[in-house]
């Protein structure tokens, strides 16, 4: 079975499908009004479905009846995959492109020939499309900017834009009175990207809400609309969805659209077979139909004999026998982090000096800093050579005589991991430091065999104490190297190197699979910002994201531990 937004989505796509076989507006309007008729519904598909009440709501004929129908029970729907083969798929990829709308689709479509986002661009350069009937210069202009904003927000966006957007959002709707306001999705869930923005209210009349969330600033249009649910284009990028359901229902709205889809199905699986049902509105006992009164996604969780699950491990990964266990550990927090570790300065590629890094990190609360500037093959970045490093040391000394014991800024370093498995320095410079955080940067097109070998030496060599951004991912930007990344988790566990979750947002590295895999074995991570500047300190917060979902407790951090505690782990490492 499919939820009723994918059935809603479906319906719209075959209206535009038609649209763009130029089957009668008639036809395709009353796919449109389905899908509208099916988003703002104020009770379960299922249930209208199964009381046999769909065909009686103005709009639903018999024809959507048995589509929608097929749809809820089987999650997929011939009739569309018909369509979808008839119409090639760039077409759709138009769509987003602003200004262009399907029936100018289609005329560019029957008159050029043409059918991709590349041959559209091409024929736009070209001035192919000014010539046609009801274009003109400034159409193909416009439609050359949305080619390039399509292209700029390829449907994926990082997670500081998601949180800011889904922030502004909920804290403008927070003020009306009487309402509630909460992120779901995957932004709730700490992913480290997302398709758009998800915010679930509360409220005995949802007009004023909708009304309110249309007139907020930074709307770039509106995709869809119904009763309890808009969704609007922001200018930002990604779209926002806005559901508005009663008290009574929200704490079952928030779980739901919360997600994740495979969370939410063993949720339901687990309610069928306590004899319930569970949807977005409400947890109902089959037996009588009466309707289980939860306040709080806790009480939902209790209703069905478990733990409280957090929304960041909502991924089906284990966390639903965890909690049927019992309460599950506390996950690490901002507020258990004792200091910082791998950040830059002025001495490598970093643009503010060790005291003014030093000084913001007080500011945030900490009691050290890890120093980690890059180590001299990283000439691209300002890498330090061996003379250099020791005059970074003597620099370090003077701040930290200065600071007394009210502040320690440790001599750290980012020593690359050279071809061969070695380290960037000779053994008695990387005596010096008392952190080691080694890193690849270079030669990325090994094999997978030969990056492991690399990385598992330097991890065997003895000084390394970290293993920075392991993967070398660039989310949206650039694919982790081949590696096999669970043979170097088991190593780094085994001889008791810890594995950063590097917390930069395009980074967020290692991953919460990863995270899971080396948990397991008794691995301990740090959760790094990698912060070149003031400012990128506070990215440990993404990190933290990353490293609940992973299902990491404080006691899994390095930084977690007083500096007291790090150096007696630092000095176990080296023995």
């Amino acid at each position: 079975m499919i939820d009723r937004g994918r059935v809603a989505d479906a319906l719209d796509e075959i209206g535009v499908l038609l649209e763009l076989l130029g089957e009668n507006a008639f036809k395709t309007r009353a796919y449109a009004n389905a899908a509208r008729i099916v988003r703002g519904l104020d009770e379960d598909l299922e249930t209208v479905i199964r009381d046999k009440r769909l065909g009686t709501i103005k709009g639903i004929g018999p024809a959507l009846v048995d589509k929608i129908t097929t749809l809820v029970a089987t999650g997929g729907l011939p009739a569309l995959e018909e369509l979808r083969r008839q119409v090639p798929p760039g077409m759709l990829e138009w769509l987003r492109v602003p200004g262009l709308g399907v029936k100018k689709a289609r005329a560019i479509h029957l008159t050029l020939g043409i059918s991709t986002l590349d041959e559209l661009e091409e024929a736009a350069h070209a001035e192919k499309l000014r010539v046609l009937e009801g274009f003109g210069a400034a159409t193909e202009a416009k439609i050359l900017e949305g080619i390039g904003r399509v292209r700029r927000h390829a449907g994926r966006f990082h997670r500081p834009l998601i949180l800011e957007e889904a922030r502004r959002l909920r804290d403008a709707l927070a003020v009306l009175p009487g309402v509630t306001v909460e992120i779901a999705g995957s932004a709730r869930r700490g992913a480290a990207t997302s398709k758009d923005v998800d915010l679930v209210a509360a409220a005995s009349d949802p007009a004023p809400v909708m009304e309110a969330f249309l007139a907020l600033p930074g709307i770039d249009g509106i995709v869809g609309r119904g009763p309890t649910k808009c969704s609007v284009r922001l200018a930002a990028g990604p779209n926002a969805d806005l559901r508005v359901v009663t008290p009574e229902a929200f704490p079952f709205a928030l779980c739901y659209f919360t997600g994740s889809q495979a969370h939410n199905i063993a949720l339901r699986g687990r309610a069928q077979q306590r004899g319930m049902r569970l949807n977005e509105y409400a947890l109902v006992r089959e037996a009588d139909g009466s309707r289980v009164p939860c306040s709080s996604e806790a009480e939902i969780y209790a209703a069905l004999g478990l733990a409280y699950v957090p929304p960041e491990l909502r991924e089906d990964a284990g966390e639903i026998a965890a909690a049927e266990r019992g309460p599950l550990p506390d996950l690490v927090t901002v507020a258990d982090l004792k200091g910082i570790l791998h950040v830059h300065s002025t001495w490598s590629d970093g643009t503010a000096t060790i005291r003014a890094m030093a000084e913001a990190a007080r500011a945030m609360g900490m009691t050290y800093l890890g120093m980690c500037d890059h180590s001299r093959s990283a000439a691209y970045a300002g890498g330090m050579s061996i003379e250099r490093v020791l005059e970074q040391h003597r620099e370090i000394d003077t701040l930290n005589a200065e600071y007394a014991g009210a502040f320690t800024v440790l001599k750290g370093i980012e020593v690359d991991i050279l071809v061969d498995g070695t380290l960037d320095y000779p053994d008695e410079v990387l005596r010096s430091f008392d952190l080691v955080v080694a890193s690849v940067h270079s030669r990325f097109n090994l094999s997978a065999a030969e990056q492991t070998e690399r990385m598992i030496r330097a991890v065997r060599s003895g000084f390394v104490d970290i293993v920075g951004h392991p993967t070398g991912r660039i989310l949206l930007g650039r694919d982790p190297y081949p590696l096999d990344l669970f043979a170097l988790i088991d190593a780094a566990a085994e001889r008791g190197v810890a594995i950063e979750v590097n917390a930069h947002p395009h980074r967020l590295d290692l991953d919460p699979v990863g995270l899971r895999h080396g948990l397991a074995r008794g691995l301990e991570t740090a959760i790094d910002p990698d912060a070149h500047e003031t400012g990128g300190l506070h990215d440990i917060t993404y990190g933290i994201d990353t490293a609940r979902r992973g299902g990491c407790t404080a006691a899994d951090v390095l930084n977690t531990k007083t500096l007291s505690g790090l150096r007696a782990w630092l000095q176990d490492r080296r023995r």
